[in-house]
């Protein structure tokens, strides 16, 4: 699936209904049969930087009522879609072996690819606390300063 742009046509294929299709079926939908711009029209424009999760929760929930998606946004739905975008994930790196940091002698569409998946993962992860009440940059920066106690430098 592709990054999140400056428009919310790249979340397309996150909210379609997870076990309907695949990801080339989703990517298809995402490029324009849907309606609206595809990734191609997209392509050239600037991408948002230093975006929030606050304020990636709020574009997510938008998307997702603006499309009457809400109701299948349940804590089981959201955190099986998440766990199948992790096995995407996995897959990727599956028969590459030990890999370094920066991903040497990767090609540049595999590592767009790696970075459309990853994204995947942490929309749904979002989406995820946002439906269970849980604000993840309040949790995470707990969980940091409790792991800082438990294991200390």
């Amino acid at each position: 699936m592709h990054t999140l742009t400056s428009g919310l046509v790249s979340l397309a294929p996150l909210y379609l209904p997870f076990s309907r299709y695949t990801y080339a079926e989703r990517t298809r939908k995402m490029e324009g049969a849907e309606g609206g711009r595809g990734v191609r029209e997209m392509e050239g424009e600037e991408k948002d930087v230093g975006v929030s999760l606050k304020e990636l929760s709020r574009k997510l929930e938008e998307f997702a009522k603006a499309r009457g998606w809400e109701q299948y946004h349940s804590p089981r739905n959201l955190l099986l879609a998440m766990v199948g975008e992790v096995g995407e994930v996995s897959e990727i790196f599956q028969w590459r072996g030990e890999v370094g940091r920066g991903l040497p002698n990767w090609e540049e569409s595999d590592k767009e690819h790696l970075g459309e998946e990853l994204s995947d993962v942490l929309l749904y992860l979002i989406r995820l606390a946002d439906v269970c009440g849980i604000d993840l940059g309040e949790a995470a920066t707990k969980k940091i300063v409790k792991n800082a106690i438990k294991y200390p430098a």
